[in-house]
């Protein structure tokens, strides 16, 4: 079992930034992958950014460029780095994580881009 907690959303105006945290309770040196997922009113959760364990990183069409995930195997976290936000970004982001016996989702933080 492993515990994510995601924290750093809140309210931003459009054009602003913020970076979301995922810290898991113990170490996420060996596993597949963490990802970040949103899922904004009325709409389907979506898959954001992922970063496996080699490394490299896959972004959303609609993030790209604006969004960047990145890992701290020593702090066990997981960021997500965003900028250029705008209204449609509104969402509350997920945090989620793979392993060989299976994945797991934190509680979610609100991330409002609103003037």
């Amino acid at each position: 079992q492993v515990q994510l907690v995601e924290s750093g959303g809140g309210l931003v105006q459009p054009g602003g930034s913020l970076r979301l945290s995922c810290a898991a309770s113990r170490s996420i040196f060996n596993i597949i992958a963490m990802g970040w997922y949103r899922q904004a009113p009325g709409k389907q959760r979506e898959l954001v950014a992922t970063i496996p364990t080699d490394g490299s990183t896959n972004y959303a069409d609609s993030v790209k460029g604006r969004f960047a995930i990145s890992r701290d195997n020593a702090k066990n976290t997981v960021y997500l780095q965003m900028t250029s936000l705008t209204p449609d970004d509104t969402a509350v982001y997920y945090c989620r994580l793979w392993e060989a016996g299976g994945d797991y989702w934190g509680q979610g933080t609100q991330v409002t881009v609103s003037s």
